[in-house]
């Protein structure tokens, strides 16, 4: 199993602390959608839970997205969010970390990928029933979490995926792991 070297966990921490950054901007979005679309907003929740699955693709090694999920929530809580998303990016990170680990850490499908954000949703709603932020009727447990589940599978799936690529057909992450033919295949599965 390949591990961590310093320039792997650097760029990890910086793919958490970008990611911190964009979030601030999805909250106030989010914030101004609330009243709009006060169901429908659960579809862009999914940003959230991208943080872990982008980091890993990106780094393909154990552990990154654990750790770009704590550090994109450490800005977070950092920027006045508060200590307990320190907890959701630890459970959300987890939660991806260890459906990657089910793979073996060898599959990187849109696939595999979207059902790393839906893991990290599910951790997001154990904690949610925790504090407390789940106390509604079963019927609107399923919608809200289910359009976040869908959400979290669209972001984590599809567009980290087509992110990812985007910047291997640029050549960029050839400095953080050389980008072949064989490689690419492995994303088509």
């Amino acid at each position: 199993m390949k591990r961590l070297k310093f320039t792997d966990l650097l760029i990890t921490i910086m793919i958490g602390v970008v990611f911190g950054i964009l979030m601030k901007f999805w909250d106030d979005l989010y914030t101004v959608v609330k009243p709009i679309l006060p169901v429908a907003r659960q579809l862009i929740y999914g940003m959230w839970f991208m943080v872990g699955p982008f980091a890993y693709l990106l780094i393909r090694k154990p552990g990154t997205a654990l750790i770009a999920s704590i550090a994109g929530a450490s800005l977070s809580a950092f920027a006045g969010h508060g200590i307990e998303v320190l907890m959701y990016g630890f459970v959300q990170g987890l939660a991806a970390e260890l459906l990657f680990a089910a793979f073996r850490y060898k599959r990187f499908s849109m696939v595999v990928a979207g059902l790393a954000g839906v893991a990290s949703c599910l951790a997001s709603f154990t904690l949610d029933l925790f504090y407390g932020y789940a106390a509604l009727e079963t019927w609107a447990l399923i919608v809200k979490y289910g359009l976040r589940a869908i959400s979290a599978f669209i972001f984590t799936g599809i567009f980290a995926v087509l992110i990812v690529r985007a910047l291997e057909a640029t050549g960029v992450t050839s400095l953080i792991r050389p980008v072949d033919k064989k490689e690419y295949t492995m994303l088509d599965r």
